[in-house]
């Protein structure tokens, strides 16, 4: 089972802790309908080196856009050395008529409803060339194989998916074209949720959904079970998700203390071309104070390069992002991913500039712009970044907050992932790369509001009875 690296692998802004952070967890959850018998390994190529010389019964390959070639390249030997390779993930079902030409079966959507009916085909000598899922539950999906997962690679070990998909239809988003055809969102039952949390060493927790709150009954219920099992945990949710009621409340009793936001853009002409409904008339400096009150760090997304954006969107962006106290950010020029329906907008347009997918990294300019260059964009993306991270601009966020402990966890996080290159460059090629997980767990540890305790202790002050 195979996870080729990224193209960015070979590129001079390559990082290599941003992708020494998660093991590959679809693999592993496919490795779970394996028999005990079956003798399989699973390869991590952004962590590892891929061996070639082997010569398995079966090659499993998980492809990404920006990954593909490399990923070809990859099937292309095995099935010359007469293994049956099979290939599936995002890039596969966006464009399946490209990838069946390197594979001997592909797999469409969501593997938990095809990867069974293939295994059985196989063993039965009767694969199909093609298998799209339909039906799709996880209902009692089988525990994920983690004994496959070398955990000294990873940084963050223990990361977990409960739902799959998203309950929005973003018109850039890759993961539309993946779920279409079927439910495009659901949910484990809450108790195998807390089962699988409960197999799980140490405290610390990374949800790799796209919207943990996409479903207030079960984000609800999960995070109740997760009460007293002293769990920290980071996660992604909407900007809606956060205003509305007292789910946000609930995720940080459970143990929430960074969340992954999309407010993407600050237009609402952006928004509705975009489709990103979700977003309107919300008012994001409402959303980040919630969160700053509970203690959460904030991961904001932003994207560079919708219609509606000139040349002044950068510096406006970063610019919100500083003075909010935005923890991390993380921007993007828009990519009209294949199968998406902007890319079908784009494409009907005669946007579409180039399908060399090695491009299509959110770093690089692969479309026709409308207010701003294709120069102008790429040059603003990494000023953009540059600029939001200058230590001046760490330092002052940082001082955007109440408490002397929330400046301390925002100044150490923001710093130790974006300012410390070498030192992690250093860590983890000396293998030790896990042992810092205790660092991340105590800039995790909770912020207590300032303010709130103040009033709750000036609530326990009693007037004297004089009678």
């Amino acid at each position: 089972m195979i996870l080729p690296s990224l193209a960015e692998a070979r590129s001079p802004l390559w990082r290599p802790i941003k992708y020494s952070l998660f093991p590959p967890l679809g693999l592993a959850t496919l490795a779970s309908y394996l028999d005990d018998s079956d003798e399989v390994e699973l390869v991590d190529q952004h962590v590892e080196d891929l061996k070639l010389d082997d010569e398995p019964d079966l090659v499993i390959i998980q492809v990404y856009i920006t990954n593909a070639h490399r990923a070809y390249k990859i099937a292309s030997h095995y099935r010359q050395m007469g293994c049956y390779v099979v290939m599936g993930g995002l890039h596969v079902t966006s464009l399946p008529e490209e990838a069946a030409i390197y594979a001997d079966t592909i797999c469409l959507g969501p593997g938990e409803d095809t990867f069974p009916q293939f295994l059985n085909d196989f063993r039965n000598n009767c694969p199909k060339p093609k298998y799209v899922s339909i039906h799709r539950s996880l209902t009692g999906v089988p525990p994920i194989r983690r004994d496959l997962i070398k955990r000294h690679l990873y940084l963050v070990p223990n990361s977990i998916v409960v739902t799959r998909g998203c309950p929005f239809h973003c018109d850039f988003c890759y993961k539309d074209a993946f779920f279409k055809g079927g439910k495009s969102f659901y949910t484990q039952q809450v108790d195998e949720a807390l089962m699988e949390i409960d197999r799980l060493p140490g405290s610390h927790l990374y949800f790799l959904d796209d919207h943990l709150l996409g479903n207030q009954k079960f984000a609800a219920g999960l995070f109740e079970g997760m009460k007293g099992m002293n769990r920290v945990f980071q996660a992604a949710g909407t900007v809606d998700s956060i205003l509305r009621g007292n789910l946000i409340e609930k995720a940080a009793d459970a143990g929430l203390r960074s969340l992954f936001v999309g407010f993407e853009t600050f237009s609402p002409q952006n928004l509705k071309q975009s489709n990103k409904k979700q977003n309107l008339k919300k008012d994001y400096e409402a959303a980040v104070k919630r969160l700053h009150d509970l203690g959460i760090m904030i991961n904001g997304s932003f994207v560079f390069g919708l219609d509606d954006d000139g040349p002044d969107v950068f510096k406006r962006t970063v610019d919100w992002g500083v003075k909010n106290a935005i923890t991390t950010s993380t921007y993007h020029i828009l990519t009209p991913y294949p199968g998406t329906a902007l890319y079908e907008n784009m494409k009907a347009q005669n946007r579409i500039k180039t399908t060399n997918w090695d491009l299509y990294d959110t770093r690089h300019v692969v479309y026709e712009t409308v207010n701003i260059t294709p120069e102008e964009l790429e040059y603003g993306y990494n000023w953009a970044y540059k600029e939001f991270y200058s230590w001046s601009n760490v330092l002052k966020s940082s001082l955007n907050h109440d408490s002397v402990k929330h400046v301390l966890k925002h100044f150490m996080y923001t710093a130790g992932w974006k300012k410390m290159e070498p030192i992690w460059k250093l860590i983890i090629n000396s293998g030790m790369l896990n042992q810092m997980l205790p660092v991340l767990e105590a800039i995790l540890s909770k912020v207590r509001n300032e303010k709130k305790s103040k009033l709750d202790n000036a609530r326990l002050i009693t007037i004297p009875s004089h009678s």
